[in-house]
């Protein structure tokens, strides 16, 4: 997508669809088990998560501040809505980053991360994501009630919903997919509002990492006028048009994706 900023040894990707599996695991089709909770009640198993969500804060401060040297632009905006909860949606481009960063962006306020249930089977680290509030995705009709349930809540407690609409990571990838307009059915249900995150690289001072710029924009609604699909297709075409042209500010590619022709 930036052949003039490409990295004479950059590795090349190949794809065939935008919303093909770039990293993938030994449990990609892991199924949620029955009786699984979105929203705990349980006041121990409460405090033990603020206890794990305390305990990774200071590794997130530390893994984006001085291993990715991110800077953010704009991150002010987040604070009007600082009385409310709100979605963040952002472009999916760091397998660790993308999961505590938002953490650091929101604070003080918690984030919950919708995720695939493969993330759940993660060594190690899969196990307490709900923990840190990773907010996984059902697969049948009555989950989803209580999926949906559990969102609201949040909400209503003033949490950060992290939406990564592109849905399948690419790393270090410098230019935004297209992602579908069902990403956004969520703020029109609910009515709250958005904000996005870009993630955007640009050609290092030396080295060969890039340097990591994040772009916040928002707030965005959902027109209350409209119907719901067409509020929801409009907060979509708003957000996308935002984000890709954020993603302008991209000048250097430390991965090559390709498409890969039909033969």
């Amino acid at each position: 997508m930036l052949p003039d900023s490409r990295m004479k040894d950059s590795k090349t990707i190949y794809y065939k669809a935008y919303d093909q599996d770039i990293v993938t695991s030994k449990n990609q089709e892991l199924r949620l088990p029955s009786g699984y909770q979105w929203y705990h009640e349980n006041p121990v198993y409460r405090a033990f998560s603020g206890l794990v969500y305390a305990f990774f804060v200071p590794f997130a401060l530390f893994y984006v501040k001085f291993i990715l040297h991110v800077k953010t632009v704009n991150r002010h905006v987040l604070r009007k809505c600082r009385n409310t909860g709100f979605f963040l949606y952002g472009n999916h481009t760091q397998p660790i980053g993308d999961a505590f960063a938002p953490g650091l962006y929101a604070a003080p306020k918690r984030i919950r991360t919708i995720a695939a249930p493969s993330n759940l089977g993660i060594p190690m680290l899969g196990k307490i994501l709900p923990m840190l509030g990773a907010l996984i995705i059902p697969d049948s009709p009555d989950d989803m009630k209580k999926f949906l349930s559990a969102m609201e809540k949040y909400l209503k407690k003033g949490n950060c919903i992290v939406v990564y609409p592109e849905a399948h990571v690419w790393p270090w990838c410098s230019f935004v997919r297209p992602f579908p307009e069902t990403a956004f059915r969520f703020p029109v249900r609910f009515g709250a509002p958005c904000f996005c995150m870009t993630t955007t690289y640009r050609k290092p001072k030396s080295g060969r990492k890039p340097r990591i710029t994040v772009f916040f924009d928002g707030p965005f609604y959902a027109d209350s006028n409209l119907k719901p699909k067409e509020a929801q297709r409009r907060l979509h075409d708003e957000i996308a048009a935002c984000m890709t042209l954020r993603s302008k500010n991209s000048n250097y590619e430390y991965i090559h994706y390709e498409k890969r022709m039909e033969s």
